[in-house]
């Protein structure tokens, strides 16, 4: 097997951060998963029995909790410590939000239940997929956009303020600022 990291002295995490190459299975970055595994779902226990009192616990896990922010469980993530929850945005249940790299939304975001933000990406070659590599992109969402039910936002999309993502788009390239995009692959149907 290829070393592909010879003479690179960063960690698998250092890597990752940095939107290169790293091995998914490395420990410490195993071991931060396993954490934010256990932050979502206590956030998920206490939100059915107390709203209040899970927020702290939400707090804990995300990178940034805007005022007024509002998620609703279940919330799955890679680690968490890479998202960025705008102010008085609202997230629908079941949000999925791989954050290998890091993942911004803007204030007044309106993100709908089953949506998918998906900042990994992986070698198609057969040798580096046999080496476990994985590398990311960010994503970033600005301020008053929605999205629809289902969506799939891909690594490396920004989607522009504003904008809307229609119900089950696959977001493959940026959305620019005051649009409607919709399918798959979205594309821009309309300005706003």
């Amino acid at each position: 097997m290829a070393d592909y990291f010879a003479g690179d002295t960063r960690t698998n995490r250092e890597r990752m951060l940095a939107g290169d190459l790293y091995i998914a299975d490395d420990p410490e970055i195993f071991r931060r998963s396993r954490r934010a595994a256990r932050l979502a779902d206590a956030y998920h226990r206490a939100a059915i029995a107390d709203e209040a009192a899970a927020r702290p616990i939400l707090a804990e896990l995300l990178g940034h909790l805007g005022e007024e922010a509002v998620v609703r469980p279940p919330l799955y993530v890679d680690y968490g410590e890479h998202i960025r929850l705008g102010a008085r945005s609202f997230v629908n249940f079941n949000l999925t939000a791989l954050d290998v790299a890091p993942i911004t939304i803007g204030e007044d975001c309106q993100i709908g239940p089953n949506v998918q933000l998906l900042t990994p990406t992986h070698p198609v070659e057969p040798e580096p997929r046999r080496a476990k590599l994985e590398a990311a992109r960010p994503i970033t969402i600005g301020d008053n956009v929605w999205i629809g039910g289902g969506a799939i936002i891909l690594p490396g999309v920004t989607v522009g303020e504003n904008s809307v993502i229609g119900a089950g788009a696959v977001v493959a390239k940026d959305v620019p600022a005051n649009v409607v995009a919709l399918g798959n692959p979205a594309r821009v149907v309309r300005e706003l």
